[in-house]
């Protein structure tokens, strides 16, 4: 990944107030990170795997709950920046968001973050209760995150994790399917991996500055991180290994072929291992996945041969 070689910007946060051809509109919408909407795809694997992909008000439930969660976690993510605006000034990259360099005022992000959550939530109960409930318990546990959690060490990477969870477990609500246990501790451990290479990224990235930036980063190390990542990969491969062989998977949907797909996730996390350690990569994973085409064309040809296979005429 290409380091920035910009001037830092103000400390005050005015430094680059506006930039030329862009209206506090769109500040605003590239404060809601629409590239890191990806991750919020996690919705769609009730869908997939409760076998609703051909029914169609599931599949405008997902739809529709794909959506909450893309406002949801534009709420997080203007609330974050609010919280981190002096920090991320501080950062390489980060400084040249519209909040921390002072392009978007924090008023105006602030009543944006409020309308955004009221209304997500509204929309969301609108879908069904049980999923309202759950799309409020992500939004509740990501904003104690961005000013409690993220400082405590172990803790900040497993409540990244159960954000990934309480997607799947939104989308499989949403649709009214079971939330099989296998769903469940496949998406921790792959978002447990993620949430893991990221940090070691920006340890890497920062060197002797992470601190500065974020007082968390000193109570890992590389070594440590790569020590988790071993771990935690291994622990996804075989979850995953184990839950396309597995008796259960196979009656309910009457096939023993899941199994030819496990190269990908084998390829996929083997793919991203070398896109931290060779290329620097890891800072953005929705990044990594939209530029990298090796991996998002086997992400996309897994979802394809699970549907494949689970949808296959019997």
């Amino acid at each position: 990944m290409a380091r920035s070689t910009a001037s830092p910007v103000a400390t005050s946060g005015t430094g680059d107030h506006a930039v030329p051809g862009r209206s506090l509109a769109l500040h605003l919408l590239l404060s809601l990170r629409p590239a890191q909407w990806s991750k919020n795809l996690l919705v769609f694997a009730g869908l997939l795997f409760g076998r609703r992909l051909f029914d169609l008000p599931s599949v405008l439930d997902a739809v529709s709950g794909f959506a909450v969660f893309c406002a949801l976690s534009g709420v997080v993510y203007l609330v974050n920046d609010v919280a981190d605006r002096d920090s991320d000034r501080r950062h390489p990259l980060k400084r040249h968001r519209p909040i921390a360099s002072g392009a978007l005022p924090v008023p105006v992000a602030t009543a944006a973050a409020l309308a955004l959550g009221a209304g997500g939530l509204a929309a969301a109960y609108a879908i069904t209760p049980p999923f309202a409930g759950v799309a409020a318990a992500y939004l509740a546990l990501q904003i104690i995150y961005s000013f409690a959690l993220k400082h405590i060490v172990i803790i900040d990477v497993l409540t990244i994790a159960i954000g990934f969870v309480l997607r799947a477990v939104g989308g499989a609500v949403a649709v009214r399917v079971e939330i099989g246990h296998w769903l469940l501790v496949c998406t921790i451990l792959l978002a447990l991996f993620i949430a893991l290479a990221k940090r070691r990224h920006e340890i890497v990235l920062l060197a002797d500055g992470a601190v500065g930036h974020r007082p968390i980063l000193g109570e890992y190390s590389p070594y440590l991180l790569d020590q988790m990542i071993g771990v935690v990969t291994a622990s996804t491969l075989i979850s995953y290994i184990f839950y396309t062989i597995s008796p259960e998977t196979q009656a309910k949907f009457g096939t023993a072929w899941l199994g030819l797909t496990i190269p990908f996730p084998l390829y996929g996390i083997f793919r991203y291992l070398y896109l931290v350690h060779q290329r620097e990569g890891g800072g953005s994973p929705a990044d990594l996945l939209l530029t990298d085409r090796p991996l998002l064309a086997c992400v996309a040809l897994w979802a394809l041969t699970v549907a494949v296979i689970i949808y296959r005429p019997v």
